[in-house]
């Protein structure tokens, strides 16, 4: 599977598949414009594989996709009570908001950075604090949203535990996030589980500068 497009100043894409012997899997991602030029991303990890996987996260996207506009730790517990009769998921939520500011969220393994060009490779600038837990089971009493500032070429990559490795330092900044997801999918896919990738890449201001 592998998606790409553009929500006002970001770019993104995604690349995942399935188990290897698997139709389905249970790994998600959701990609909404949230309005006023708002971007919402979210990387959903059913946990185990197959169709009960796939069913858990498929709620959490159902709630997504139907509130977009609320807060992320509302959505969070929004999509904690949706799931609570499935297997749960581990869930990560990203916001690119109009004023070139990232507020994240995550629940589980779903592993969130901000990808930055360096002197010599690319390096991380900042990456979410997960809170252990399952949503739909176990959700951490105290969810708390975190904010950095991004700039034009930062780049946010999410990705699930079936991506393995370090991925950061084999990430061409020069190219599109669709060749990025699609390279990270390709070299970093575990045979032993469902695997997503998501990089959406903040372009900043669209229009001439006065």
């Amino acid at each position: 599977m592998h998606e790409d497009g553009h929500i006002g100043a970001v770019e993104w894409a995604v690349a995942g598949r399935a188990l290897p012997g698997q139709r389905v899997s249970g790994d998600r991602s959701i990609v909404l414009d949230a309005g006023g030029g708002a971007a919402l991303f979210a990387v959903l990890d059913g946990l185990g594989h197959g169709n009960a996987a796939a069913e858990a996260a498929d709620r959490a996207a159902q709630v997504l996709s139907e509130n977009r506009a609320e807060p992320l730790d509302v959505l969070m517990v929004m999509c904690h009570r949706a799931m609570a009769d499935t297997r749960g998921a581990a869930v990560s939520l990203a916001l690119f908001d109009s004023a070139d500011r990232l507020h994240w969220l995550g629940v589980g393994n779903v592993d969130s950075r901000v990808i930055a060009a360096g002197p010599v490779k690319p390096t991380v600038r900042a990456a979410a604090l997960l809170t252990g837990g399952i949503v739909g089971y176990l959700l951490p009493p105290n969810l708390q949203t975190q904010t950095v500032v991004v700039r034009p070429g930062d780049l946010l990559l999410m990705s699930t535990d079936g991506i393995a490795g370090e991925v950061v330092d084999g990430i061409d900044l020069a190219k599109t996030t669709a060749e990025i997801t699609a390279e990270i999918l390709e070299r970093h896919a575990k045979d032993t589980d469902d695997a997503l990738v998501l990089a959406a890449r903040h372009r900043g201001p669209t229009g001439p500068v006065s």
